[in-house]
């Protein structure tokens, strides 16, 4: 086994991250079955289900918070990976973003993205190394709202707390983000440039998987969409293959019945010659 929790078996999908027959129970409760899904580089999937559909206890199985119940299987980067905790998951370039964003209100920006992982000259910190790393990684994903990186972060607003949040996860080499809720919340202007956010990891060539409750944001943004009911994943396709409905259907059934308009629309008019 390799450093990081990597073992030798690949994966022949050449997907970032493909989960197969992942399960996780907590005594008698079954959070997860048997749950496939991917993440390729470059795309934003959207996880989408109801309350307790168990999308938090599959990001932490992935973010090495949880360890899958035996007989599952995670794939990263190519090769079977086994996470035991967040410390594997961050040196094999996974890095989570949780909805309460895990930033201190009372350091700065450049603290909190350094938090943890300071670099040092010698006995002291490289406040100049830092600082200007962080202004690169702000720069980087077009940030451009920050007053002050030396500014506390409780006075940022809720937008800027998550770009921040954001620009901790890809300072470190990431190649896989996931963010959960990054829009709650938030204004009509601060969800727009979260989105944005989002947008440009992907068209950067990270993969990026989101969690949303919010229709809107996910069909703005996703694309490719998963949808789990009751810890069973029900399906999972490119976002042009559904819409808001046959979501509904999904996550309160499991199954749908209903075409995309324009799918049944293009069957009617192939139908018609």
């Amino acid at each position: 086994m390799d450093q990081g929790g990597q073992m030798a078996t690949n994966n022949s999908s050449g997907a970032l991250l493909e989960l197969r027959g992942v399960s996780k129970h907590f005594g008698p409760v079954q959070s997860l079955t048997d749950v496939n899904m991917s993440a390729p580089s470059g795309m934003v999937t959207a996880l989408v289900g109801d309350n307790g559909a168990g999308k938090s206890t599959l990001v932490k199985c992935i973010a090495g918070i949880h360890s899958p119940d035996d007989g599952g299987h995670i794939f990263f980067d190519g090769k079977e990976v086994s996470m035991k905790s967040p410390k594997d998951a961050a040196s094999l370039g996974i890095e989570t973003v949780y909805q309460d964003l895990a930033l201190c209100d009372n350091l700065d920006i450049v603290q909190n993205m350094f938090l943890g992982r300071e670099k040092r000259r010698g006995l002291f910190l490289d406040e100049d190394a830092m600082e200007n790393a962080a202004k690169e990684t702000l720069a980087s994903l077009s940030v451009t709202t920050i007053r002050s990186i030396r500014q506390p972060v409780a006075s940022l607003s809720g937008g800027q707390r998550q770009a921040v949040a954001v620009a901790k996860a890809v300072m470190w080499n990431a190649k896989l983000v996931i963010m959960d809720e990054p829009t709650a919340a938030l204004g009509v202007a601060q969800t727009k440039m979260v989105l944005g956010l989002v947008r440009t990891l992907a068209d950067r060539g990270l993969g990026v998987i989101i969690i949303s409750h919010n229709m809107n944001d996910v069909f703005k943004v996703a694309d490719r969409i998963a949808v789990l009911r009751l810890g069973k994943m029900v399906a999972e396709d490119r976002a042009d293959k559904f819409d808001r409905q046959i979501i509904v259907d999904l996550m309160t059934t499991g199954v749908s019945t209903r075409a995309r308009s324009e799918d049944a629309l293009s069957g009617a008019e192939g139908g018609a010659h």
